[in-house]
């Protein structure tokens, strides 16, 4: 299976982050996008193995593009990344097609896990 991945975060500091997180743990930051539209677009285009998505962002929220991208592909492997504190939406997205979440600020260990645990289906 491949290990291709597309970062959307509206903060580039949050992608910065995750990108140094996934690339140590083997992963390949294919492309970046800084918000819901700009990743349904990425996607489409790279046809990523794995989408970390933000929730809250400008254009189009995470929740909406994991619909858009769920649409164009019903096997979208996307990961949910969200603050403390959006629980109700972690569990929209979730219902939207998100295979797993991880919290912010990120932990290492737990964003890899959640890429091992889609991988393996």
């Amino acid at each position: 299976m491949g290990k291709s991945i597309l970062i959307t975060d509206d903060a580039a500091f949050m992608r910065m982050i995750l990108k140094d997180i996934v690339t140590k743990g083997g992963y390949e930051v294919v492309g970046e996008a800084s918000n819901g539209q700009e990743s349904v677009e990425k996607y489409k285009e790279l046809s990523p193995d794995f989408v970390t998505m933000d929730i809250t962002m400008p254009v189009m929220d995470g929740i909406q593009a994991i619909k858009e991208i769920k649409s164009v592909d019903p096997n979208a492997k996307i990961i949910v990344c969200s603050a403390m504190g959006q629980q109700a939406m972690v569990i929209e997205a979730i219902q939207a097609g998100a295979k797993d979440f991880i919290v912010k600020p990120f932990q290492p260990n737990r964003v890899i896990e959640a890429l091992q645990k889609i991988e393996q289906g």
